[in-house]
């Protein structure tokens, strides 16, 4: 089990404290996406949602040091339940409580495909989407929660999609003045906020703090009234008695709850292994996709029981967790009793949380979903790559969120397909080289090898050889973790006739690891093509022309 798997006692301090410091960041965001959800009265399915989902996801799942919970993609997929539901006849204006039965089916049935995912052994596969899809998907995400957060950052009650949403806001007779103050504080305390503050109180906590009793201060009911206002709409009474079991409701509308189903399986596979790669990047780790996959999936499932909001690895509060001293499953299980805790001692106090408040932390949570760093420059690497990235996202905002990914998969391999055809065309006379990407000392030149053993264990020699394309680029970052003691590093591209986008990144995170702790780092032996994509693509190493010149300019700054 996840839980027995790399647990030691020495790291229990680090494990509490990684959890503590998760839950004060994961307590204002589960809130936020409960609300995004399920609309008005939604907020405290959210924590439920991060209490269950955070305990058994690490419990069970594969990944030691992640912390799971309510994420922008799976509140997202829910809200577009809610809607979906409205589409079939399902009255719109129901309260969160009285519509959750169907919604909870649609998590049941996610979290079973989501199990089987895992039983099937595909999480592997799952981490093989290439870069643009991954961005234009996440980028369409941020922008769906920007959307949707508009109206209650004004006070103007939406439902539905981007779409229907945005036309409720344009039909809108006006905004409320006090729900708009309240928003315009929230942004803020979360972008204005001193960086030595928040490394100590995070920033969407520090607004639920301040802004919540400065609205009570300013915009209590009496005050609004008095003045002819509308009054601000809060999270309101906060249900007792802790976590509830609700009997999911499988019997009405049950093709609208499988596709939902299916879809939040898919998407909390692809959010959970994405953080577990990061989280292996930084533990220099390496998770178990299947195992995570079931762990996700048993939990969400157990969520949709307990009328808790459907769960994933969440990235940020994974980061934070590990970088706080978590290093073992016992760490996201404590980030779910302090959840606990808080749920059973502060209902009466979060009930006067604004939801304008919400949404203003959930407009900065979507502007840092947004790939900004890829958009604005993927149109400099290649037109396909931008048109792809662009088209995913479109597809992500205005139709669906699965069908984006999928078409923009499909695309994206048929792309693949024909460049390596065509490298293959190009290279029918040569030699076919190993397909590895590890040092091979016995082809070197005596005198390459000669300046190898002179350099000794300072040099790292990183060859790649191929056409490396999006599957190239987990070898890549897997490879990164043997990188550590060393004082030059040689990346050897000599028979790497093209490189894909996401082997790009790869290698330009290898490039920045070496900077940072004050390494050389040298790529050899790029053709003009390749070179050419590097420069464009920002990566600031030396360029030289071959390996023998790499391991010379080597040997002479090692001896120095």
């Amino acid at each position: 089990m996840g839980f027995i798997h790399g647990l030691h006692r020495r790291n229990l301090k680090g494990d509490l404290l990684g959890g503590l410091t998760a839950a004060v960041v994961a307590l204002p965001l589960a809130l936020a996406f409960g609300n995004a959800a399920l609309g008005p009265g939604g907020a405290i399915y959210g924590l439920y949602g991060a209490i269950i989902t955070g305990f058994l996801a690490a419990l069970l799942g594969g990944t030691p040091a992640q912390v799971s919970g309510p994420t922008g993609p799976m509140s997202v997929t829910v809200a577009g339940v809610v809607s979906s539901l409205a589409a079939v006849g399902v009255n719109q204006d129901l309260s969160a409580g009285e519509i959750l039965p169907m919604v909870m089916a649609a998590v049941v049935i996610g979290g079973v495909c989501e199990v089987l995912l895992g039983v099937l052994r595909l999480g592997r596969f799952i981490t093989l989407v290439p870069y643009s899809v991954v961005s234009g998907f996440m980028s369409g995400i941020g922008f769906i929660i920007l959307v949707l957060q508009l109206g209650p950052f004004v006070g103007v009650t939406t439902r539905g999609g981007v779409v229907d949403s945005l036309q409720t806001l344009a039909n809108s007779p006006g905004l409320n003045p006090a729900a708009l103050a309240v928003g315009v504080m929230t942004l803020a305390v979360v972008f204005l906020s001193p960086l030595r503050l928040r490394q100590w109180i995070p920033s969407p906590l520090l607004a639920l703090v301040i802004v919540t009793p400065l609205s009570l201060l300013f915009f209590n009911d009496d005050r609004l009234n008095a003045l002819g206002l509308e009054p601000l709409a809060r999270i309101g009474a906060i249900p007792e008695g802790g976590l509830q079991l609700v009997m999911p409701n499988f019997s009405e509308h049950l093709p609208e709850l499988v596709k939902a189903g299916l879809v939040l399986a898919l998407l909390g596979a692809i959010d959970s292994l994405l953080t577990s790669l990061v989280a292996d990047n930084i533990t220099q780790t390496s998770h178990n996709s299947n195992r995570e996959l079931i762990g996700q999936g048993m939990a969400n499932t157990a969520a949709g029981f307990l009328s808790g909001l459907p769960g994933a690895g969440a990235t940020m509060r994974t980061v934070i967790n590990i970088k706080s001293g978590g290093a073992t499953p016992l760490s996201g299980m404590s980030h779910s009793f302090v959840l606990l805790v808080v749920l059973l001692g502060a209902g009466p106090l979060a009930a006067q949380i604004p939801t304008a408040l919400l949404a203003g932390i959930l407009i900065k949570v979507g502007l840092d979903i947004i790939d900004w760093g890829f958009l604005l420059r993927a149109h400099r690497l290649s037109g396909k790559t931008a048109v792809l990235m662009y088209s995913v996202l479109l597809m992500t905002v205005f139709w669906d969120l699965i069908w984006g990914v999928l078409v923009g998969m499909f695309v994206a391999n048929l792309l693949t397909v024909d460049s390596i055809t065509q490298t293959q065309l190009e290279g029918m006379d040569a030699d076919n080289p190993p397909d590895a990407a590890e040092v091979r000392l016995h082809d070197l030149t005596t005198e390459e090898k000669s300046l190898v053993d002179q350099c000794g264990n300072a040099l790292m020699l990183f060859r790649l050889r191929g056409p490396l394309s999006f599957g190239a680029a987990k070898g890549i970052s897997a490879r990164m973790g043997l990188i550590q003691n060393y004082k030059v590093l040689i990346l050897d591209i000599t028979e790497v006739p093209r490189i894909g986008i996401s082997a790009s990144l790869a290698i330009e995170r290898m490039v920045q690891e070496a900077q940072t702790s004050g390494r050389t780092i040298l790529i050899a032996g790029a053709n003009s093509k390749l070179q050419q994509r590097l420069r464009q693509f920002g990566v600031h190493a030396e360029l030289v022309n071959s390996r023998r010149e790499a391991l010379h300019i080597a040997a002479q700054d090692i001896s120095a």
